[in-house]
């Protein structure tokens, strides 16, 4: 636990795609199998990259368009999610410097936890492929609960889970609606930048409290919370 004068931290929460882990190979493999199969070409990498954190929704309607009736939008998204499961942890990866930083929120005995809106029945077989599923104090997926992002109940879920306040917690994630749904529950909310964000996004406006661009700058918040409790306690 690390504690400032403003502040006490007792858990990271981070949400998954774009932010914990990339996951965007394996979603974007998934997607242009199923354009595939409808004899389109694939979708380019870099722009589906762009579209990942908003689900398999999204991802159909890069591939298909937006005039697609419902009846093939809801069957291109069942068959995306099939073909998905099929390969779920091929290329996924945690982001760069992220192993670094969670092997330091364990040493400091910090929770950390998972709140996303990816379904339970991706998220936690995906968890456990990475060996992540043990180590985490919490995991809520997108049908969990009642309410999902940007509501704020995942995220007080999570911190019950984690034993700790919602305003003990940082969250962490890629998405205007993960800085929604953090600022909501009162946790100190960072934009991960490195994640999925599109060029017609404007993170700067979304309220965060910070933007980092590397998964170890989350560290730099933990380093900052203890420098201010040593000159606290120096000056008394």
């Amino acid at each position: 636990m690390l504690t400032s004068s403003l502040y006490t931290i007792r858990a990271v929460l981070f949400d998954l795609d774009g932010t914990l882990l990339d996951t965007a190979p394996d979603m974007i493999r998934a997607l242009n199998l199923l354009v595939q199969e409808e004899g389109l070409p694939a979708v380019d990498h870099a722009v589906a990259r762009q579209h990942v954190s908003h689900g398999a929704g999204a991802l159909v309607k890069l591939g298909f368009g937006d005039t697609q009736s419902d009846t093939d939008y809801q069957r291109r998204c069942q068959r995306y999610l099939e073909l998905y499961q099929q390969n779920l942890c091929v290329d996924t990866v945690l982001f760069d410097g992220m192993a670094e930083t969670l092997a330091f929120l364990e040493d400091q005995q910090i929770a950390w936890g998972v709140v996303t809106n990816k379904p339970a029945f991706l998220t936690e077989p995906l968890l456990k492929a990475l060996d992540l599923d043990r180590r985490c104090a919490s995991i809520i997926s997108g049908d969990s609960l009642p309410q999902r992002k940007p509501h704020p109940q995942p995220l007080f879920h999570a911190a019950n889970e984690c034993n700790v306040l919602a305003t003990e917690c940082i969250y962490v994630g890629d998405a205007e609606r993960d800085i929604i749904a953090g600022n909501r529950a009162g946790m100190i909310t960072l934009l991960a930048s490195y994640g999925y964000i599109s060029a017609d996004d404007q993170p700067e406006q979304w309220g965060a409290n910070g933007i980092i661009r590397h998964a170890q700058e989350i560290l730099d918040w933990l380093t900052e919370a203890t420098e201010e409790t040593l000159d606290t306690q120096r000056s008394h």
